[in-house]
């Protein structure tokens, strides 16, 4: 009876998810960081490994001085299924290197978010909690009339998953990176990122291999001139 149990509780966290801490979504960053208030709608495509579907987002980030502080919410329907989840998290982001005088930045991110367990009938994907740290490099190139901003940003993902089998592997410790570009035209920028995470196999309904996530959005806000 207790197997029976444990093969029906895997079934049915069939489709659990990976990348950053909002699922669906790659690890955002800016390692140039930015002062005042930016609003960002994200739209995120798992690759088949990390069950695919569509995930769509909002976040708020506060910009002082070197620190940019991050809020926001995504929600995420795997394919094939009905069940929708949706995750809370934030980021912190802290800008070592980089201004007005320095062409290259550099900055450190940490970040946590908890993903709420979706149900709708026999789909189910479990709540989960991930912890980042990561840094970011990236060269500003400030062409005429837009601000284009390529980086890269590696770091290692800290992942634990709920509501599994007694006795399943919870938790999975990964690296994983993400590139990608903010491009801003005075107010308003458009952003795109992929992120790029390998899993094991053990966890129940987490497919091992490589999991990507292909992520872009639009944002607007108030932005100031950067300086250290």
């Amino acid at each position: 009876m207790k197997r029976m149990v444990s093969i029906v509780g895997a079934v049915m966290v069939l489709a659990a998810p990976a990348a950053a801490q909002w699922l669906g979504m790659p690890a955002w960053n800016s390692a140039k960081g930015g002062t005042g208030v930016t609003f960002y709608g994200d739209y995120g495509a798992p690759n088949d490994s990390a069950g695919k579907g569509h995930a769509f987002g909002g976040r708020a980030a506060l910009g002082v001085g070197t620190i940019t502080l991050t809020a926001g919410v995504a929600s995420w329907k795997p394919e094939g299924q009905n069940a929708r989840a949706t995750s809370y998290g934030g980021t912190a982001a802290f800008r070592l290197i980089g201004g007005s005088l320095i062409p290259v930045s550099v900055n450190l991110e940490v970040g946590a978010g908890h993903n709420a367990r979706g149900t709708s009938g026999a789909d189910t994907v479990p709540a989960s909690t991930t912890v980042l740290g990561a840094v970011g490099f990236s060269v500003p190139l400030p062409t005429p009339g837009i601000s284009i901003e390529p980086y890269f940003s590696p770091g290692i993902r800290y992942h634990k998953w709920s509501d599994l089998p007694v006795g399943a592997k919870d938790h999975q410790t990964k690296f994983g990176w993400v590139i990608g570009g903010n491009f801003s035209f005075g107010m308003v920028g458009i952003h795109v990122a992929y992120d790029s995470e390998k899993f094991d196999n053990g966890t129940p309904g987490v497919r091992g291999g490589t999991h990507g996530v292909l992520g872009v959005g639009a944002d607007v806000g108030l932005r100031l001139p950067m300086g250290l």
